[in-house]
């Protein structure tokens, strides 16, 4: 048991170096001899889990992102808000997260790196919380929500791809902030509005309220 403890700690620690460099060089620049020094394992211990740069990248892509551990809110337009926000506080310092947006749009990975899951999987959970939204009341007749969130989740990459280049993600949460500022007049229903907090610290405070 203890065997398998250290094993599952060290593919952890490998796949967290691996998103980090992921992340700071992109796939093509990346190379097992980083990951290794980022990661501070033995190439046997790697390769163990791992045969392969390819198989990293793999591994790093197949990790869900944090969408699920939002509170509940009895309005789901500002739960829908609180998983951006969230997301954007998390790409600061979760190297997961963040080696996983980085391949996502890297076209340089290989074909069998798969880029559209990490999209995909943003896009069901918002499009769920959506479709609730919309039994609730919340939402303008003419939205649709799964255009709709495709829509944001196309918006959300670009913004944070502009973040990083320009500021290392510093201004992100106010980006995001941006975003909704223009994006909530057109879905929601105008009495709702007062009442969604989209602030650009509203990541920060819902993830300390997570603990």
């Amino acid at each position: 048991m203890a065997r398998q403890q250290r094993g599952i700690r060290t593919r952890r620690t490998i796949l967290e170096a691996a998103g980090a460099v992921f992340d700071e060089h992109g796939y093509a620049a990346t190379t097992i001899a980083m990951v290794l020094e980022r990661a501070e394992v033995t190439k046997g211990a790697l390769y163990f889990h791992f045969p392969s740069k390819e198989s990293l990248a793999r591994a790093v892509l197949a990790e869900r992102p944090p969408l699920e551990t939002v509170p509940v809110r009895p309005c789901k337009l500002q739960e829908m808000v609180d998983v951006t926000f969230v997301l954007a506080c998390r790409l600061l310092d979760d190297p997961l997260l963040k080696g996983g947006v980085r391949l996502a749009v890297d076209q340089c990975a290989p074909q069998s790196v798969d880029h559209a899951g990490l999209f995909r999987r943003w896009a069901d959970h918002l499009t769920w919380l959506l479709r609730q939204a919309r039994e609730q009341g919340e939402l303008l007749p003419s939205v649709d929500p799964r255009e709709t969130v495709e829509m944001l989740v196309g918006s959300l990459a670009g913004i944070q791809l502009m973040s990083r280049a320009l500021t290392e993600r510093a201004d992100l949460a106010h980006r995001v902030a941006v975003m909704w500022s223009h994006v909530l007049p057109s879905i929601a229903v105008p009495g709702l509005l007062p009442r969604i907090d989209a602030a650009s610290d509203r990541g920060s405070r819902v993830t300390e309220d997570l603990g």
